[in-house]
């Protein structure tokens, strides 16, 4: 398994779909830290986005699992980057 940095960007006139879906984002979100594969999440304070920390296979298989997130099933994501990441130090 690797480790991606996923930066959400969020769309700006989405954020009445957002404020509709947070609750079942959020439980998604849970779901996956439950699961393992989401280490970390949280919102920039700007409101512009997010930073995710998941587990997956590859590249594709990130992709695969972010496609499952209600934000993005709703369109309520501008834009997404997905990163392989490679920790030195910390607690993964």
């Amino acid at each position: 398994m690797a480790l991606f940095a996923v930066d959400y960007t969020y769309a700006p006139d989405a954020a009445a779909v957002r404020d509709q879906y947070r609750p079942e984002h959020r439980a998604w979100l849970g779901a996956q830290h439950e699961a393992g594969t989401l280490q970390f999440v949280g919102p920039y304070p700007d409101g512009t986005g997010a930073l995710l920390m998941i587990t997956a296979d590859d590249l594709d298989g990130a992709d695969a699992l972010l496609a499952n997130d209600p934000f993005a099933r709703e369109k309520a994501i501008a834009a997404v980057t997905i990163k392989e990441w490679v920790q030195v130090f910390g607690p993964f």
